[in-house]
């Protein structure tokens, strides 16, 4: 951890939420948690399987990492 006061540990947590929101939450309504806590589990699963990202070559994180086990 960063000393107290500096907020690099936070900043990736941060973007994540950010770009979660953007992506999944404003403008819809969820009417009970249930229903929120899958779509954010849902999300997730997207995010860290199945989104494409520029930095990964246009590729999602799989698909990347499967690419650099082949090479």
């Amino acid at each position: 951890m960063s000393r107290k006061g500096n907020c690099h540990d936070n900043s990736v947590m941060e973007n994540f939420f950010g770009i979660m929101k953007q992506e999944m939450y404003y403008g819809k309504v969820y009417y009970s948690f249930d229903e929120l806590k899958h779509a954010i589990e849902k999300y997730i699963d997207y995010y860290n399987k199945k989104r494409i990202k520029q930095k990964l070559g246009w590729l999602s994180p799989v698909n990347y990492r499967l690419n650099l086990l082949a090479a």
